[in-house]
């Protein structure tokens, strides 16, 4: 027998059907083990609102209090695909700063916040860790 359930993940809405294996003379299949994974460290803030890329006030070098800086940091792991900014110029929230490319997809990085780029830490290419430096913002 197959059942429909509709699905949303990050604001898409899907549709799929599950069809349950087994028949009524036949022993469940076991579950599969799932590794449990560790609490999140990065959560998403920011003007830009929902699925904003996480950021710190902090200064490049990660200590806080470095003038009310943003530095806006790597969602999850991936490759830098594209840097969509330049040292100098002005952004405003919710502006794309980068594409990360994570698990076959393109992830937009936006601005949490309006202000000027002041530094871009990663180049086009380069390999990013979740919670790596990607670009500091300075509030307007």
């Amino acid at each position: 027998m197959a059942r429909k359930f509709r699905i949303t993940v990050d604001g898409r809405t899907f549709d799929v059907t599950v069809e349950e294996v087994g028949g009524a003379g036949e022993a469940p299949l076991p579950a599969p083990a799932i590794p449990s994974l560790p609490p999140a460290p990065y959560r998403s803030e920011g003007a830009a609102g929902k699925g904003a890329a996480p950021s710190e006030k902090r200064s490049p070098e990660g200590a806080t209090g470095g003038g009310g800086e943003e530095v806006v940091r790597a969602p999850l792991p991936g490759l830098v695909l594209e840097i969509k900014v330049q040292v100098g110029q002005q952004v405003r929230a919710g502006d794309v700063l980068c594409l990360l490319e994570a698990m076959k997809m393109e992830n937009e990085v936006p601005s949490p916040v309006d202000g000027e780029v002041k530094a871009i830490h990663q180049k086009k290419g380069q390999a990013v860790m979740g919670g790596d430096p990607l670009v500091t913002v300075v509030p307007a």
